[in-house]
């Protein structure tokens, strides 16, 4: 047996000791024993426990892969995000305000990724086990909205009408204005009867809409999302935030960036999420690459009341950036780019002079990556505000205020 002192906190939520050895459910300042293998302690014993240690709220906590950091409390999680945001500026050289994290409450995901298989007895369907492909049932989760918890016996369901004993099924689940939006992907063909089968399924749990593999093979009513004065109906599997409460604090964020701008670009748009509830005050262009949201946004647009111009413009921001002469009529940049982060189109930015950028991030070391070029070129990080919409897990979300100086 080895005995080991925990110096601190990986990306991926383990704990590391000198070595490094990575210890998986453990805290700073902790000593642990156990056996070492590979560089890893898998099942440590706690000797010395931290003043941040609590007992993990579910029940599945030590076996289910959802969640990494149950084990500590809610003020050690939110100031470790914000030193995982502090330490990707530091390695650029950049230090800014951080404003206190944001972090949703328990039960309020409205979407939840579930695997499923098919089991002798019938069928299987939760999330998968620690460093695992083995799927666990997880009932009473305390992470999605009782919604989505009350749906794995569907879930189920589907499994046995069109999974198999070697197969996985995957099953997202959002809960919208309009009910449970299922998509499926990993089934078996679809033919006749499982179209039958699952227009039952669908009367039997009222849902909206079921598409399979990105195809919307049932529609009883759409389901739409209500985003400020629009309702959405968004593609089958699209990107949304995780969370009500996280979505209200990010755009709390960029509402307060972009307040007097007349005129605001929206990079990667996506459906709408800011560009919807910006045109309540000014003129907006939405540009996203993604034909199918660009879509779901315009239509939103079109059945909302008292909203500025909308205009939507479909464009690989990757390959194809707005060049500063494009930029240059706006009063404010907001960007929402994906975990690549947008360099060729932050190049662009920095080179507009457009006076206030409000970036949305998923991924602190591109974010700062990004910032640097920006302050580079004349910009000034105002402040971070990190967004736990993910609790428990290692996941960082960031809005961030940078203006012209």
């Amino acid at each position: 047996m080895n005995t080991l002192h925990i110096e601190r906190l990986g990306h991926q939520g383990d704990g590391i000791a000198p070595g490094p050895v990575y210890v998986p459910g453990t805290l700073p300042g902790e000593e642990v024993t156990g056996e070492i293998i590979g560089g890893i302690m898998a099942a440590p014993r706690i000797i010395t426990p931290s003043t941040d240690r609590i007992k993990a709220p579910c029940t599945h906590a030590k076996s289910c892969g959802g969640c990494q950091l149950q084990h500590a409390s809610d003020p050690f999680v939110a100031e470790w995000k914000q030193g995982v945001v502090r330490q990707a500026l530091h390695a650029h050289g950049l230090e800014t305000d951080l404003r206190p994290t944001v972090t949703s409450p328990t039960r309020t995901r409205r979407r939840a990724s579930f695997s499923a298989r098919r089991t002798k007895k019938g069928a299987l369907a939760g999330f998968h086990m620690k460093a695992s492909d083995v799927v666990i049932a997880v009932p009473n989760c305390l992470l999605v909205h009782p919604d989505i918890a009350a749906a794995l016996p569907m879930v189920e369901q589907l499994a046995i009408l069109a999974g198999s004993r070697k197969g996985e099924l995957s099953v997202m689940i959002t809960r919208t204005d309009g009910g449970l939006d299922i998509s499926v992907k990993g089934g078996r063909a679809l033919d006749a009867q499982l179209q039958s089968d699952l227009g039952d399924l669908s009367r039997q749990h009222d849902l909206p809409r079921i598409s399979w593999d990105g195809e919307v093979v049932l529609l009883s009513r759409p389901p739409a999302l209500r985003i400020g004065k629009a309702l959405v109906v968004t593609p089958p599997g699209a990107f949304l935030q995780a969370t009500p409460e996280g979505e209200a604090a990010l755009w709390a964020g960029v509402q307060e960036i972009t307040q007097g701008a007349a005129r605001v670009v929206d990079l990667f748009a996506g459906c709408g999420t800011f560009a919807l509830r910006l045109a309540q005050t000014a003129a907006v262009h939405a540009v996203e690459g993604d034909a199918a949201m660009l879509k779901a946004l315009d239509e939103g647009k079109r059945n909302a009341q008292g909203l500025k111009p909308i205009s939507v413009e479909r464009r690989d921001l990757f390959r194809n950036p707005l060049i500063p002469e494009e930029l240059a009529k706006f009063g404010a940049v907001v960007i929402d780019p994906p975990r690549a982060g947008a360099q060729a189109q932050v190049d662009q930015i920095a080179l507009s002079r457009v006076p206030k950028i409000a970036y949305v991030s998923c991924n602190p070391v591109t974010f700062a990556r990004d910032s640097a070029a920006l302050i580079a070129a004349g910009y000034s990080l105002d402040w971070v505000q990190v967004v736990d919409q993910f609790r428990w897990s290692t996941h960082v979300e960031i809005i961030a205020s940078l203006s012209l100086r």
